[in-house]
């Protein structure tokens, strides 16, 4: 997903050969980071300074490369104490959290668990039924790469003014949900394009890619993403809350606008039941981590090769020139030609973003705990990807 190219009412998804993520990362334990780098990052501080001078309340960034490891924070963590950002800060990561799911499913492809072009009718009969979407015709792939066509709960105005908007949301934000019943309200609409057509970015597809992880795998998706993502490479600072409303420590709070009609009005949304975004937008974690993560991922460390291409493969994505969407990450050519792996995503309260170079030996992760401020994202991302040259 791509926050500040998707205007939407949130914010601004081997026959006995079983692979898994310690076959290819060793024993579960934390990776050492390499030391502090004194390489400097002035630019991407600048962008980020830039971003709160401009409204978003406080930020917190990891970038890593040949040099090492620079972390950073700028703003406040809350804007009734004052209390800075910190940089190893946990946050919600929203969307990012599609790439954990797009990974266990490439890894339960591997294992020949499912296929990319079953159908999801296959593992999840009877689920997309009634006006004109049939599961028959929609596969696990397009699910991941989102051209499924299925559409959007979240842009379904009930849903919207009841969960994200408003006293609609402070009303309703410690509700329980089920993903089935957000994939009930998507289904009362019809599609918006036959399943490959193209591309159109859904939650709806993330709910069910994740609810495909339940059935195959026979557990808790969180489980899979524990056994298979977390504990292998050592992310300690990643959780699935489940239900619960708060975040660990340390983190700050979130905040929102949540009235249009009220712009300067600003909400602390830090707490919320986390079941309303579950298997798309649940994941708590740090620039840290998701910089290991995603640095792994990339590097081929996570499933075999033959997986890794089917990642990178992409569809066109029609309303971000530049961009493309392959499984669960997106790939972009910023202006000066650097190009990027990334994915970006928003909920009530948070904004982040997770970047890479196409070798995977240049990254960055930052978290707004805002989501308004969108429109700053790219200068952050140039900043650290395109430096001006030396004077």
């Amino acid at each position: 997903m791509s926050m500040w190219k998707r205007p939407r009412a949130t914010v601004v998804g081997l026959a006995a050969l079983t692979i898994t993520a310690t076959a290819f990362t060793g024993p579960a334990h934390a990776q050492r980071d390499p030391a502090p780098t004194a390489a400097a990052h002035q630019a991407t501080q600048r962008a980020i300074d830039a971003a709160v001078a401009a409204g978003v309340p406080g930020i917190t960034a990891e970038a890593r490369d040949a040099d090492g490891v620079w972390r950073s924070a700028s703003g406040v963590g809350d804007l009734t104490t004052g209390a800075p950002r910190g940089k190893n800060d946990r946050f919600r990561v929203a969307n990012l959290t599609d790439t954990f799911v797009a990974t266990v499913l490439l890894q339960m492809v591997a294992e020949r668990k499912l296929g990319l072009d079953d159908s999801v009718e296959r593992h999840l009969p009877g689920l997309v039924t009634g006006n004109g979407n049939h599961g028959s015709r929609i596969t696990v792939r397009q699910l991941l790469n989102h051209t499924s066509g299925l559409f959007d709960y979240l842009a379904d105005t009930g849903f919207a003014e009841t969960y994200l908007m408003g006293d609609g949301y402070l009303q309703h934000r410690y509700d329980t949900l089920t993903p089935e019943g957000r994939v009930r309200v998507a289904l009362a609409h019809e599609p918006l394009f036959e399943p490959g057509a193209r591309h159109g970015f859904s939650h709806t597809n993330d709910v069910l890619a994740a609810l495909l992880v339940e059935k195959i795998g026979g557990r808790p998706y969180a489980d899979e993403v524990r056994r298979r993502i977390i504990e292998p490479l050592g992310l300690t600072a990643t959780s699935n809350p489940g239900t619960a409303v708060g975040l660990p420590q340390p983190s700050g709070r979130a905040y929102s606008k949540l009235f249009g009609a009220q712009p300067d009005r600003i909400d602390d949304v830090t707490e919320v039941n986390t079941s309303q975004i579950w298997g798309n937008g649940d994941i708590i974690s740090s620039t840290a981590d998701l910089n290991r993560f995603y640095g792994a991922l990339m590097r081929g460390k996570l499933f075999p090769a033959e997986q890794l291409a089917q990642l990178r493969t992409t569809v066109d994505n029609p309303g971000f020139p530049g961009s493309s969407y392959g499984l669960g990450i997106e790939r972009l050519t910023l202006g000066c030609g650097t190009t990027l792996w990334y994915h970006d995503g928003g909920t009530v309260g948070w904004l982040t973003l997770a970047a890479l170079t196409e070798d995977g030996r240049h990254q960055l992760a930052f978290s707004y705990n805002s989501n308004y401020g969108a429109e700053t994202i790219l200068s952050v991302l140039n900043a650290e990807f395109c430096p001006a040259p030396a004077s």
